[in-house]
Parts: structure tokens; C-alpha cells; sequence
């Protein structure tokens, strides 16, 4: 059986912030504002399991009102949801995923938030797709206001 889940995840970017996609810490005079880490990439690609799963959301299960997620790392709450899959049964068929920032360089880095996330899933690296695109100047994303990560995922029942 196969479970397909989407999901999309903004943040705005802020001064006095880290940049973290994919777990990955990123050059950048701005960072993510959010209660964790603000792992937009992570985010999207968190939801889009518990979506496929049913689940219904992130906030759901690692809630912005919870003051343990204050500050925790995206790779964390992946892991989290990573034992949910396993207990519910799947595993990752593949996630396909999209990163859209006006500036900031993404090439650099995508192998390493490939590599991450695929460690985290128990998966092969080929699994896991990160793609970038910029706004080309228009909205929030071509504002350099914010950034924006999708993700598809699909689920494989382990039993069959």
C-alpha cells in the first residue's frame, strides 16, 4: 500500500537568526523566525509524513504552544516523526522537495541536507530530492521577506 502526503511551510526571515534548511546551517546575514529552529525544508517534509499517515499535522503533534520544541532542532522533530512512520508501519518511498528563496544560494548545501534527512528517514540518499528556485522578484520570496519549502512523500507499507 502507498500514501502519498504533501505539505508547505513558510517562514519570514529575520535578523539575529540562524539560517538552518535541511539541518543544514547556512551562510546568511538573516535567519528563520520560528518557535524551533524554523526549518522550513524540515517542516514541510514532516507534514507531508504525518499527512500521508493521516495524521493530520505538525502543529498537531510538535506544537508552536509547547515550550519543549522552543529553539529544538527540525533534525530532532524528523526523528521524531521517523518513529511514528515506523511504528504506524511505512517507510519512505521517496520525497521530492522545493526550497523558494530569492538570494541565498541553495546548490551549496543541497547534498549535505540530502544526506541528512535521508540518515534521519533510514533511507537511501537517492530517496530524497531537494530542489531550489528563486521568486524572481515578485511577492514575499522575490522580497527576500521570507522563505518558502514544499514537499511530496510517499509512504510504503511495510507489509505489503
Amino acid at each position: 500500500m502507498f500514501r502519498i502526503g504533501q505539505s508547505t511551510d513558510i517562514h519570514q526571515l529575520v535578523p539575529n537568526r540562524k539560517l538552518v534548511l535541511g539541518g543544514v546551517e547556512i551562510k546568511s546575514d538573516k535567519g528563520l523566525l520560528g518557535h524551533s529552529d524554523a526549518d522550513a525544508l524540515l517542516h514541510a517534509i514532516i507534514e507531508a509524513i504525518i499527512g500521508a499517515m493521516g495524521l493530520k499535522d505538525i502543529g498537531i503533534h510538535f506544537s508552536d504552544k509547547d515550550e519543549r520544541y522552543r529553539g529544538i532542532s527540525s533534525m530532532v522533530l524528523l526523528a521524531k516523526t521517523y518513529e511514528m512512520m515506523n511504528n504506524h508501519g511505512y517507510m519512505i518511498g521517496n520525497v521530492d522537495s522545493l526550497i523558494l528563496v530569492e538570494t541565498i544560494k541553495m546548490a551549496p548545501y543541497i547534498d549535505k541536507m540530502r544526506e541528512n534527512i535521508a540518515k534521519v528517514l533510514h533511507t537511501d540518499i537517492n530517496q530524497i530530492n531537494v530542489k531550489a528556485t528563486r521568486g524572481e522578484g515578485l511577492g514575499f520570496i522575490g522580497r527576500s521577506e521570507g522563505i518558502m519549502a514544499q514537499a511530496v512523500v510517499l509512504l510504503v507499507s511495510k507489509n505489503g
